[in-house]
């Protein structure tokens, strides 16, 4: 056993090792007494294995509201009454200086300042201002932390989006939830460590794509699961008609011996990662229907969450599915609902996002909170980038849109260690640029590893002779947002 570990030292590191054995305090000694240099720092990956973060950490698992699109900030969680004053007034040139605009309104002849049309109020201990499209978010706002001054350099949708799930604009790099899968291992052996839900809303929508959840250039078993709100939630995973489970059982068996054959005589991880993907469907045939069945909830459940939670593949009934997961378990819960590229008529159609996903939104923090879970889940929600202070096209005031803002936007975070009823950062009056407590997409990574347990500098693989991170090269964590 000590010669293939020598043999592909590059692919049985420490992490490999300890991922591979139970993480007892026997599996330990043995591991230490296999290979000398385990716990030393002496061999090539200085990270902990899966199961043991870098410190202890606030959160257990991550669910991710992830608003596809990018809501307006002026019209959610951003007040600002200076853009009503100066309503149809030129964007002052000295607040724009010469930064980058999408080639939709770059060519403008002019940038006519568009307050929101709908009213502000404040709301809870904080006193945060939050738009009356979002009542039932109004309603646990001190149990919420609003981040007013993210920030990107990505200015179109697909760029911003990978950016915010991979850390880089390009593709092909592992994202956050398969980064927390390496770190982390799976809570449950049942069920996978990264799942993936996607809903829509009658808004303009911008795509999703399969490299949001990749894996990247980490083992497949690390990628995220799809689930699909028809008939069966996760694809292929029945066995075919006339095969019984003790025969389904022996054919993975002698698969598995004939993929160890094959490793053996190439020492490709990738063979051995496919056998787990095998016994982790194996696995699933009983967990994941438990799971996905929502007609077992009480009916303060559902009205909680409101009606729609009963119709699958709703924004709702994906909230109430990604509770079901985390509670079970799953360490990453991505969701993503699509709709929210305003560009035109924003005052209906961002009416409209807003009730598909504000009352289930709130009824997941309230949810969690009652059952003693909210303290150990870090619930996130929030788009790519922001909107402009400044109409797209012809201001009409109540059929205005809005372009891509990537200087200033708004997002919130709740649980998982963040300190509940705060506002942090600060947007100018005009809504255009950050002027106190910036935090980059970056940071807000780097953040969310930390709550974990995680140090986003030392979770790293190597690939093509260099170390790779979640948070490239660059984060540092928002303390102040952490109890």
């Amino acid at each position: 056993m000590e010669k293939d570990f020598l043999e592909h030292g590059l692919n049985y590191n420490r992490r490999r090792f300890l991922s591979r054995l139970s993480l007892g305090l026997g599996s330990v000694a043995l591991g230490s007494l296999l290979i000398p240099d385990l716990f030393t720092g002496g061999m090539d990956d200085a990270s902990l294995p899966p199961g043991i973060p870098d410190f202890a950490p606030k959160a257990k698992r991550v669910i991710y509201l992830f608003q596809n699109g990018a809501p307006s900030q002026l019209e959610s969680f951003d007040y600002k009454p200076k853009l009503r004053e100066m309503m149809g007034q030129e964007l002052p040139p000295s607040i724009r200086a010469g930064q980058r605009l999408t080639g939709m309104t770059a060519n403008q002849a002019s940038f006519p300042l568009v307050g929101s049309y709908y009213d502000f109020k404040q709301y809870g201990d904080s006193r945060a201002w939050i738009s009356d499209l979002f009542p039932y978010t109004a309603k646990v706002v001190d149990d919420i932390c609003i981040i007013r001054s993210m920030h990107t350099e990505a200015i179109n949708h697909d760029p911003a989006l990978t950016f915010f799930q991979t850390g880089a604009q390009q593709g092909n790099r592992p994202s956050m939830g398969a980064w927390l899968s390496y770190g982390l291992g799976s809570e449950n052996k049942n069920l996978p460590a990264f799942t993936v839900l996607l809903s829509r809303g009658k808004g303009n929508g911008q795509g999703v794509y399969s490299k949001l959840w990749t894996n990247g250039f980490l083992d497949s078993t690390h990628q995220g699961v799809q689930f699909s709100s028809g008939e069966d939630p996760v694809l292929y995973l029945k066995d075919p008609e006339g095969l019984s489970r003790f025969e389904r059982r022996k054919m993975l068996d002698n698969l598995a011996a004939l993929n160890d054959l094959s490793y053996k005589e190439f020492g490709d991880p990738e063979i051995n990662a496919k056998v787990q993907q095998y016994e982790m469907a194996y696995r699933m045939q009983t967990a994941v229907p438990e799971i996905t069945d929502l007609s077992s909830e009480p009916d303060d459940i559902i009205k909680l969450y409101g009606s729609d939670c009963l119709v699958p593949g709703t924004f709702a009934a994906n909230c109430l599915l990604a509770r079901k997961l985390s509670e079970n378990g799953v360490r990453f819960v991505q969701l993503y609902h699509q709709g929210w590229d305003q560009h035109g008529n924003l005052p209906q159609e961002m009416a409209g996002q807003a009730k598909d996903v504000d009352q289930a939104s709130a009824a997941l923090i309230t949810d969690l909170k009652q059952r003693g879970l909210l303290d150990e889940t870090l619930v996130i929600w929030g788009g790519e980038f922001g909107r402009t202070n400044y109409s797209q096209g012809k201001l009409v005031r109540d059929n205005y849109g809005r372009d891509h803002h990537p200087r200033c936007f708004s997002i919130w975070m709740a649980g998982g260690g963040i300190k509940p009823g705060m506002v942090y950062g600060e947007s100018d009056e005009f809504g255009y640029n950050v002027i106190k407590d910036p935090v980059h997409v970056h940071d807000f990574q780097a953040t969310v590893l930390h709550q974990l347990g995680l140090n986003h500098e030392k979770l790293t693989f190597k690939h093509l002779g260099r170390r790779y991170r979640l948070t490239d090269v660059s984060g540092k964590v928002v303390k102040d947002i952490l109890t």
